[in-house]
C-alpha cells in the first residue's frame, strides 16, 4: 500500500495536493511520503518479531540522509556496499554495531574505515578480499567481524542484471567450497567469523527461490557446526519485489512464514536487507510536459525529466505507471512514448503507453519510483539532478536541494 491518491481530480501525498508542492519546489522532484515509509519498514520488521534479527535497509536503494535516519529511528540498521554508504549512514546516526559491509570490491581505505568504526560485520566476497581485510586489521590493531558471502548457485527468476545468487554471478563464494574458507578464516589471527551471508536477487516475486537458497545456507551451516564453527548471524539478504505493473509478489508476512518454517530451530540471529520493498513505492518523481509532439509513426510527450533523472526503463526496460497530477473523468486518451531532453534514443520513462492526452504545462507522475531512482541518478548532459522532498501529513521537507548549474562545475578546475 501507498498514501498516493486521487481526491477531487487531484493526486495527493498524504494530505498535500503534490500540484501544489511542485508549484514550489519544481520539476523534476523526487517525492516520498514518510507514513508509506514507515509503514512499510514496520511491517517487514515486524513479520520477524517473533524471532531474534535487524533489519538493515540496503542503502543503495535509497540513501538519502533523511530516509536513513527514520528508519535509524525505528531501531533499523543499514546494509552498504561502499565508503560512501557507510559516511552517509553514520551522519545519519546509524549505529555502527547496526550496519552491514556486502559488495566484491572494498578498498583498503573503505576497509580501514569501516574498521576504525567498528560495523557489526563484512560480508566477505572471496579469498582475497578475506586476507586483505586480515591484513588491514592486523595493521590496525583490530579484529575485523565477518561472514562468508555464499554462491548458493539458485535461480531467482528475475531480470538477471539483479539476478546475483547463480555461479555465473560476480557476487560471493562458491557454497561447495565454503567449508573449506571458512577454515582458512578461522586460521586467520585478525578476523573472527560471525555468521553466513547469501543474497540472491533483487525484485523477487516468488518464495521458491528464497526456500531453495535458505536449504542449501542451512546445510551448509550444519557442516561449520561438524568442524566446530558456529554461526551466530544469518545476513539472508534482501530482493524481496513490489508490484510496478501486474506482478503479484509475496506480502512479507508470507515471506517471513516460509523463511521462518524453513529455518526450524537455527539458533542465530537474523539479518536481512531490504530494499526496494520498502521505499520502491513510497516514492514517486513528478515531471512537467514540455512538448507534444505527432511524427509519422509516433506520438511524443517531451517532460522535463529524463534517464539521468530515472534510469530504470532505458536500463532495464523497466514498467512505472504514469499518471497525471490532474485527472479528469473524460478526458480522452493516445498511445506515446513519453520521453526526456536527453541526446539519446534510448532516454525514456515509457513507449507506447496509453496515457490521457495532456498538453505542455500539465505535470505527470512516474510512479513506483522511491527504489533505484535518485540513487543512479547521474548528470549526463551536464544536467543538474533533482530535489528530493519527503511529505509529513499536508506539509514537506525539502531534504535534498535541487543542483545548480555551479553545483556541475564544483570541483573542476581550467588547465594552465
Amino acid at each position: 500500500m501507498h498514501h498516493f491518491s486521487y481526491r477531487n481530480g487531484q493526486l495527493y501525498c498524504e494530505d498535500l495536493p503534490i500540484q501544489e508542492l511542485v508549484t514550489h519546489v519544481g520539476t523534476p522532484c523526487y517525492v516520498y511520503s514518510q507514513a508509506t515509509l514507515q509503514h512499510h519498514f514496520r511491517v517487514f520488521d515486524q513479520a520477524f518479531a517473533s524471532v531474534p534479527h535487524l533489519t538493515c535497509f540496503s542503502m543503495k536503494a535509497n540513501s538519502n540522509l533523511a530516509i536513513i535516519h527514520l528508519f535509524g529511528s525505528m531501531g533499523g540498521g543499514v546494509d552498504i556496499v561502499s565508503g560512501g554508504e557507510l559516511f552517509r549512514a553514520l551522519k545519519a546516526g546509524i549505529p555502527p554495531r547496526r550496519i552491514v559491509y556486502s559488495g566484491i570490491g572494498k578498498t583498503r581505505a573503505e576497509i580501514d574505515y569501516a574498521l576504525q568504526n567498528e560495523i557489526l560485520m563484512f560480508n566477505i566476497e572471496s579469498s582475497q578480499e578475506l586476507e586483505a581485510i586480515n591484513a588491514r586489521a592486523a595493521s590496525l590493531g583490530r579484529v575485523a567481524h565477518i561472514a562468508l558471502r555464499i554462491n548458493p548457485d539458485v535461480d531467482p527468476k528475475t531480470h538477471p542484471y539483479i539476478s546475483t545468487g547463480m555461479k555465473k554471478a560476480k557476487f560471493g563464494i562458491d557454497v561447495d567450497s565454503a567449508v573449506e574458507e571458512y577454515q582458512r578464516a578461522r586460521r586467520l589471527s585478525h578476523v573472527e567469523v560471525m555468521g553466513v551471508d547469501c543474497h540472491i536477487g533483487s525484485q523477487l516475486t516468488e518464495i521458491s527461490p528464497f526456500v531453495d537458497a535458505l536449504r542449501r545456507i542451512r546445510a551448509l551451516i550444519e557442516r561449520l557446526k561438524e568442524v566446530n564453527i558456529a554461526v551466530r548471524y544469518l545476513d539472508f539478504g534482501g530482493g524481496l519485489g513490489i508490484t510496478y505493473d501486474r506482478e503479484k509478489p509475496p506480502h512479507p508476512d508470507e515471506y517471513a512464514q516460509a523463511i521462518l518454517k524453513e529455518l526450524g530451530d537455527l539458533p542465530c540471529t537474523l539479518i536481512f536487507e531490504p530494499g526496494r520493498v520498502i521505499v520502491g513505492n513510497a516514492g514517486i518523481l513528478v515531471t512537467q510536459v514540455l512538448y507534444t509532439k505527432t511524427s509519422p509513426t509516433k506520438q511524443f510527450v517531451i517532460v522535463d525529466a529524463a534517464m539521468n533523472d530515472l534510469v530504470r526503463p532505458s536500463f532495464y526496460g523497466s514498467y512505472h505507471h504514469i499518471q497525471p497530477l490532474q485527472a479528469a473523468a473524460e478526458t480522452p486518451t493516445q498511445v506515446v512514448d513519453v520521453v526526456g531532453p536527453i541526446c539519446e534514443s534510448g532516454d525514456f520513462l515509457a513507449r507506447d503507453r496509453e496515457l490521457p492526452v495532456v498538453q505542455p504545462g500539465e505535470f505527470l507522475a512516474v510512479m513506483s519510483a522511491g527504489a533505484y531512482g535518485f540513487t543512479m541518478a547521474s548528470n549526463y548532459n551536464s544536467r543538474p539532478r533533482s530535489a528530493e522532498v519527503l511529505v509529513k501529513g499536508d506539509a514537506y521537507t525539502i531534504i535534498r536541494r535541487r543542483e545548480t548549474w555551479d553545483d556541475l562545475i564544483r570541483g573542476e578546475v581550467l588547465s594552465t
